[in-house]
């Protein structure tokens, strides 16, 4: 095989030379405070053996789409699922892409057009900024939950925007994934509902945590009306894999027109749909986001006792962010816990900026508080050194 060009080299060796380099690790035993599966879903037995039973029931023993759902993909599984999300999230329609990448990446490459405006949080997903970069529209990035800013970019570009009939459309996430935690959703509505701009949250995090039944903290807040665009994912707190964006029927039917990441992929499995069809159905009926929220509150104090306060960036979700400046020491300190026993996983720039870098402690319902208690005080002995 022909070796890699040079400068496609020199990036890896400058990766290196960063300790920055990403590799591919096989799952571990350690304890888990790592993974996105916050309730213990992609474990479950209850909605493995109810998939199952869903496809053996309807006589469904098919392994794969066969195409895209434009051609041959479109199984009889989707608009049972899609009506399900629909009535669930409070949608006109729900539109199911193959990941929240996809989700992400097909809606910003081809709603936002020409002479429109996009005004995006600085700590976007990258899915998110990826699909901005496709499109043609102008865009901006407003600093990090800062709505006073927001607002001098609304008023600046209201006015150009009206000039040219063109659209302003403000996107951040319900629940940011490197710091876990949250824009005032309400007063981010009122300023789209006052300069007319559209409004589209990323709730990937934020799905199956919050609201009475896991619906996400756009509807625990009421504001699902006011929203444009809602993305919701399944590979986070519902623990399988999929995506979906909500909106209005003429949203879903551009997209399904326009959207190239779901017209030019393959579809998701009939298992892969009735696996979501289960997990909704288990949502309503578990008790582990109350779990989960009880190892939250047990966190945060565990946090306070251990003096560890001030390394910790403010949260009330699933996710907790310490930091630890510099790529060597948080992978150090990372390197530590995992010895003793706990899958904590260090964030590196440029992942998030320099000075930046962190622990990332993502809980679950199934953490013990013993296994709390025990890694804070094991990260106090070791972050204080």
């Amino acid at each position: 095989m022909k070796n890699l060009p040079k400068k496609l080299q020199k990036k890896l060796v400058e990766r290196k030379a960063n300790n920055a380099l990403r590799t591919l690790e096989t799952k571990s035993n350690l304890v888990d405070f790592s993974s996105n599966d916050y309730l213990g879903f992609s474990k479950n037995e209850h909605i493995f053996d109810n998939a199952h039973n869903y496809l053996a029931g309807h006589n469904i023993k098919q392994n794969g789409a066969t195409g895209s759902r434009l051609l041959s993909g479109n199984h009889g599984l989707y608009p049972v699922v899609e009506s399900i999300l629909e009535g669930f999230h409070q949608s006109d329609s729900a539109l199911i892409f193959n990941s929240g990448y996809n989700a992400n990446v097909g809606f910003f490459s081809s709603v936002p057009q020409r002479g429109d405006v996009v005004l995006y949080d600085e700590y976007s997903h990258a899915s998110i900024r990826d699909g901005i970069q496709m499109s043609n529209a102008k865009a901006y990035k407003f600093k990090h939950n800062d709505l006073e800013t927001l607002e001098k970019l609304l008023i600046r570009y209201s006015k150009l925007v009206s000039e040219f009939q063109s659209a302003t459309y403000v996107v951040t996430e319900s629940v940011f994934s490197m710091d876990g935690d949250s824009p005032d959703l309400k007063i981010l509505s009122e300023l789209c509902k006052k300069y007319k701009a559209y409004l589209v949250i990323d709730e990937a995090h934020a799905v199956g945590v919050f609201g009475n039944r896991g619906e996400g903290l756009i509807q625990d807040l009421n504001l699902e009306d006011e929203v444009f665009a809602r993305l919701v994912t399944f590979g986070k707190a519902m623990g399988c894999h999929g995506a979906a964006i909500l909106g209005s029927e003429e949203l879903k039917q551009y997209l399904v027109n326009f959207g190239r990441s779901f017209i030019y992929t393959t579809a998701l499995t009939p298992h892969t749909l009735a696996t979501i069809h289960a997990v909704y159905g288990e949502l309503v009926a578990s008790d582990e986001r109350r779990k989960l929220f009880q190892n939250i509150l047990y966190f945060k104090n565990g946090v306070l006792n251990n003096d560890l306060q001030e390394l910790f960036i403010e949260s009330n979700s699933a996710i907790h962010c310490c930091i630890v400046s510099g790529n060597d020491r948080v992978k150090h300190i990372a390197s530590k816990l995992q010895e003793k026993g706990f899958d904590v996983k260090p964030i590196l720039s440029p992942t998030v900026p320099e000075s930046q870098e962190r622990l990332r402690f993502c809980l679950h319902s199934y953490n013990s508080e013993e296994e709390i208690a025990e890694v804070l005080q094991t990260l106090a002995t070791f972050v204080y050194q």
